[in-house]
């Protein structure tokens, strides 16, 4: 099996934030994990035990050849094959919005690991209200595609996910918002074009990580 190696300018901003907040030697699943470049990143860089799961073909065989663990399965079946609290952090970047159960994969994220990581598309970004307001729907970087073919099924601003989150009880301790390879820090919500966010499951009772 060939291990590809990822330098870390190869690696888009959003996913080095991630790793940032992932602690060396942890357990870490990857969900949707594409290609495998986070865990190869990962297990690289930090020695993370990573595995990840992907439903495509060419995106399994990519990621098994960068040395990446790859379950194949579609996650709208769940998580119901990990055990409770088996991970200390859990990844599902840029998938959650054309997720169809919503809740539900938070809820199992919560339930297999410590921590979860999520990004989505910002459907606050300013631009996209513009382009409501002149009857269309937005196509941006984020959302490239049209609107009778979107994957994109559960869009939502920053406040939407925070309201979200506190419903079902995860405690968010981190937010990086980007506008492609920039980060946002001045007005997020109207600027960005992508949120990540990182936020402790309500079955854990240790003391808080010290990720920055």
């Amino acid at each position: 099996m060939s291990q590809e190696a990822i330098a870390p300018q190869h690696v888009r901003a959003d996913l080095q934030r991630i790793a940032g907040w992932i602690e060396p030697g942890s357990r870490v699943l990857d969900l949707g994990c594409a290609d495998g470049t986070l865990l190869a990143y990962l297990q690289k860089q930090k020695n993370v035990v990573g595995t990840g799961v992907e439903l495509d073909d060419a995106q399994v065989i990519a990621a098994v050849r960068r040395g990446v663990r790859v379950i194949q399965q579609n996650l709208e079946q769940g998580l119901a094959l990990f055990d409770d609290q088996h991970f200390d952090t859990v990844v599902l970047s840029r998938t959650l919005q054309s997720m169809h159960n919503t809740e539900h994969i938070l809820r199992e994220m919560a339930r297999v690991a410590r921590f979860g990581i999520v990004s989505f598309p910002n459907f606050g970004y300013w631009p996209h209200g513009w382009s409501i307001l002149r009857g269309r729907m937005p196509v941006t970087g984020e959302m490239p595609y049209q609107w009778f073919n979107t994957p994109n099924i559960h869009l939502c601003t920053l406040k939407d996910f925070e309201s979200l989150a506190a419903s079902l009880q995860l405690q968010i301790t981190h937010l990086a918002t980007f506008n492609g390879n920039k980060e946002v820090k001045l007005l997020p919500g109207w600027r960005s074009t992508l949120a990540v966010y990182r936020f402790e499951s309500p079955n854990h009772t240790k003391a808080p990580s010290s990720a920055q």
